[in-house]
């Protein structure tokens, strides 16, 4: 099956049903998007398809031949994604850093498909679990990129 990882196409052999997960992590080796709960939940294993924030614990690979899959490894490489990550790093949200990369690429889909969320908005896209409670900081982190 036939993969767009990060703008590189990959050949990988795999069963259909996969989650496209452990296809990233395993067979591609990018280790940036995280397993939590394998019931997309949590988001730690967030990653955008067509720029659209996807739970890929619970995505089958097959579902996403074709499309444009983006990890936190190339989430730079857009403005939006860059102003992003700035942000998250003057607002210092990590704290343990676990679901931050699912967190950042959440981010990054809403703020592509929003440039200037309202709470509201914010409140709806974010639902990413952070274990260690630093939703006051995301949010900061969000409106702050939103500015930018």
């Amino acid at each position: 099956m036939q993969l767009t990882v990060n703008g590189t196409s990959h050949e990988v052999d795999v069963d259909p049903d996969t989650p496209l997960l452990w296809v990233i992590r395993e067979e591609l080796g990018l280790t940036g998007t995280k397993y939590g709960c394998g019931i997309a939940q949590c988001g730690a294993c967030t990653v955008l398809v067509n720029g659209v924030a996807t739970r890929s614990c619970v995505t089958p690979a097959e579902s996403v031949a074709g499309q444009s899959i983006s990890t936190i490894e190339t989430v730079e490489e857009t403005e939006t994604g860059r102003r992003v990550v700035e942000a998250w790093v003057e607002n210092q949200v990590p704290q343990c850093g676990y679901c931050q990369s699912g967190q950042v690429l959440a981010a990054t889909a809403l703020l592509t498909e929003t440039p200037q969320p309202t709470d509201e908005d914010i409140e709806y896209a974010m639902t990413n679990l952070c274990r260690c409670g630093t939703y006051n900081k995301i949010r900061a982190a969000v409106r702050d990129a939103s500015e930018a």
